[in-house]
């Protein structure tokens, strides 16, 4: 049994939210929710949100337990990047980029996991 959950428009740099997304997948439920407790990443609160959704979405089908679930595939996407304008001197102005994310989680039981993805 699979069950997704995609937080869209976060605003945290891709490059960052992959960092957290990295230390849980392939891990269980259980174990991925202590790595993203105890992270000092910014990313780590957003992920942990989009892995409890992804948890309670599998939880509406009968029979599934949160204790045999495994983070099978999580990714992390660039979403639109706003640009703003930061004042320098003489005049000049230079462009900053507010990056956004499209984080997916994927959670499945543990004998269904597909190796490889």
């Amino acid at each position: 049994m699979e069950a997704r959950a995609r937080a869209r428009f976060v605003r945290i740099s891709p490059r960052k939210a992959r960092r957290a997304i990295d230390m849980i997948r392939g891990q269980t439920v259980g174990e991925a929710r202590r790595i993203l407790s105890f992270s000092g990443l910014g990313a780590a609160r957003p992920v942990q949100k989009c892995l409890d959704s992804a948890v309670a979405n599998a939880e509406q089908s009968p029979g599934v337990v949160a204790d045999n679930l495994v983070v099978a595939r999580a990714f992390v996407d660039e979403g639109p990047t706003l640009k703003r304008w930061r004042p320098r001197a003489l005049g000049r102005a230079t462009r900053v980029n507010k990056r956004t994310s499209h984080i997916t989680v994927i959670v499945e039981t543990v004998g269904e996991v597909s190796v490889g993805s």
